[in-house]
C-alpha cells in the first residue's frame, strides 16, 4: 500500500514556496506601510503645514491629494520600467532596487521643511520625493506577486498569490498603528510639528528587514527557463511594446478589473477618513483606531478568499466583488452619519471585504493573462496604469464632489458607476482557474511561430511582386 505521506522533495518545496512568500509579502508592507503613511498624513498633517491657509478646510485636503496623486501617475512609469528590465533580468533583483528607493524618498519626507520654512518649495519638494516613492511601488506589485504566484502550484496559485495582497492591509496596519500611538501620546501641536516625522524615519529598519528578506529567495525555474529562451533567440521580445503588440486584450482586461477594485479601496481607507474628520467631526485617534480594527480583519480574510478563487473560479468571486461595491455607498454614508463608533466599524470592515473579493484574486488572474517573458510588463501596466484615474483621482473627485454638492449622493453614484464597469469585464474574460502557465508559454510559442511564418510568407509575397 503507497504511502500517503508527502516526500521529501514536495515538503522542500512547500518550504521553498512559503519562504518567497514571506519574502515578497516582506517588502509589500514595507511598500505599502509607506505609501498609506502618506495617505493618511495628507489628510490629517499635510493640508495644514505644506499649504497656506485656506478658507475651506476641503479646498487644502483637495491640494494635498493632488499631491497625493502624484505617486499614482509616477506608478504606471515605474511599472514599465520595472517591468521591462525584470522580464529580463529577474524578479528578484528589481524588487531590492524598489524597497530601498521607497525607503530612501519616505525617510526624507520626514524631513522636510514646513510650508511657514521655506513657503511652496515645501510642497514642490513634496512632490518630487512623492513621485519617486510611486515610481518604486510601481515597480513593486507585479515583482512581488509574480514571484509567489510563479513558484505555486497552478491548483492553488489564486491563494499562494493572494498573500503579498493581504501584505498590502498590514502595510496600512503598521502605518495605523504607528500614526495612533502618535497622535494618542502626543498633543495635536505636538503631532503637527515634528511627531508625524517619526512614522517616516522609521522606514529605514522596516526597510533593512524587508530588503534582508529578499536576499534569501531566488526566481522561480519558470522565469529561469524564459530567460534563458530570451538570451538564445534574439527576435523573442518583451516589454511592453511586446506586450501591446501580442496580447492588448490583457492588458485592458486587467485595467477593467482594476478600475472598480481602486476606487473602492481609496474610498474605504482613504476618503473616508476624509468624510469622519470633516463632515462628522471625528476624534483622529479614534478614526485611526476603527481603521487599525479594519486593516487587520482585511489581512486575515484576503488569503481565505485567495483560497476561494481556486476552489469556486476567478469569475464569480470577482463579480460578487463588484455586485456589492454597486450597492455599498448607497448604504455605507447613512450608517456613517449615525455616528455611532461600532456602525462605521462594520461599514469600513464590509467595505474591505468587499474589496477583498476582488482583490484577493488579481495576482492569480493577472499572471494566467500573459507568457512568462512579458508577464512582469503585462501586469505592471494593467495594474499601475489605472491607479492614474481610479485610486489616485478617488479621494480627489469624492472630495470635490461633497463640497460642490454637499451631499454623500454623488459619492455613491461615483462608486456605482466604478463597479458596473467592473462587473461588466469580469463578465467578458474566460475563466482561467488551474492553467498551467507553462501551457500558457507554450501556447505563446505556438501563436509566434504562427505569426512569424505569416509573415515571413508575407514579405516573400511582396518581394516577388
Amino acid at each position: 500500500m503507497a504511502s500517503s505521506r508527502p516526500s521529501s522533495d514536495s515538503i522542500q518545496e512547500r518550504k521553498g514556496l512559503k519562504r518567497v512568500v514571506v519574502a515578497s509579502m516582506a517588502g509589500t508592507v514595507v511598500e505599502w506601510y509607506e505609501f498609506f503613511l502618506y495617505a493618511t498624513a495628507a489628510t490629517l498633517v499635510f493640508n495644514k503645514i505644506f499649504f497656506p491657509e485656506a478658507a475651506n478646510e476641503l479646498d487644502n485636503i483637495i491640494k494635498a491629494f493632488l499631491t497625493y496623486a502624484v505617486g499614482f501617475i509616477a506608478r504606471p512609469i515605474g511599472g514599465i520600467v520595472f517591468g521591462h528590465f525584470g522580464d529580463k533580468y529577474g524578479r528578484k533583483h528589481l524588487l531590492q532596487v524598489a524597497i530601498i528607493l521607497v525607503g530612501v524618498t519616505t525617510f526624507l519626507m520626514g524631513c522636510l521643511p514646513t510650508f511657514d520654512a521655506i513657503g511652496y518649495a515645501a510642497p514642490i519638494l513634496l512632490v518630487v520625493l512623492r513621485f519617486f516613492q510611486g515610481f518604486a511601488v510601481g515597480g513593486e506589485w507585479g515583482g512581488a506577486v509574480l514571484l509567489v504566484a510563479e513558484h505555486a502550484p497552478d491548483k492553488e496559485r489564486g491563494f499562494w498569490a493572494s498573500w503579498p495582497q493581504a501584505a498590502v492591509p498590514a502595510g496600512n496596519l503598521l502605518a495605523t498603528i504607528v500614526l495612533l500611538v502618535l497622535s494618542s501620546t502626543l498633543s495635536e501641536e505636538a503631532f503637527l510639528a515634528w511627531g508625524w516625522r517619526i512614522g517616516f524615519w522609521l522606514s529605514v529598519v522596516i526597510v533593512a528587514v524587508g530588503y534582508y528578506v529578499r536576499t534569501r529567495i531566488s526566481d522561480a525555474p519558470i522565469f529561469q527557463e524564459a530567460k534563458a529562451e530570451l538570451e538564445q533567440n534574439a527576435e523573442a521580445g518583451y516589454g511592453v511594446a511586446e506586450v501591446f503588440r501580442r496580447y492588448p486584450r490583457g492588458v485592458f482586461t486587467a485595467m477593467g478589473l482594476r478600475l472598480g477594485e481602486n476606487i473602492l479601496y481609496y474610498m474605504v481607507v482613504t476618503f473616508s477618513i476624509t468624510y469622519l474628520k470633516t463632515q462628522l467631526k471625528m476624534d483622529t485617534s479614534t478614526i485611526l483606531l476603527l481603521m487599525l480594527v479594519a486593516h487587520l480583519i482585511h489581512f486575515a480574510v484576503v488569503p481565505v478568499i485567495g483560497r476561494y478563487t481556486d476552489k469556486l473560479g476567478r469569475r464569480p468571486v470577482y463579480a460578487l466583488g463588484a455586485a456589492l461595491m454597486l450597492v455599498w455607498g448607497f448604504v455605507a454614508f447613512p450608517l456613517f452619519n449615525t455616528q455611532n463608533d461600532f456602525v462605521i466599524l462594520l461599514v469600513v470592515v464590509a467595505g474591505l471585504l468587499v474589496h477583498g473579493l476582488m482583490y484577493a484574486g488579481q495576482p492569480a488572474i493577472m499572471a494566467e493573462m500573459f507568457p512568462t517573458r512579458m508577464r512582469y510588463s503585462g501586469v505592471s501596466l494593467g495594474y499601475q496604469v489605472t491607479s492614474i484615474v481610479a485610486g489616485s483621482m478617488a479621494p480627489i473627485i469624492a472630495t470635490f464632489l461633497l463640497s460642490i454638492y454637499g451631499s454623500w449622493v454623488p459619492v455613491a453614484i461615483y462608486i456605482g458607476i466604478a463597479a458596473i464597469i467592473t462587473l461588466a469585464v469580469v463578465y467578458s474574460m474566460r475563466e482561467t482557474n488551474g492553467i498551467s502557465l507553462h501551457d500558457i508559454d507554450e501556447a505563446d510559442r505556438a501563436r509566434t511561430i504562427v505569426i512569424n511564418t505569416e509573415a515571413s510568407e508575407a514579405a516573400a509575397r511582396d518581394s516577388v511582386k
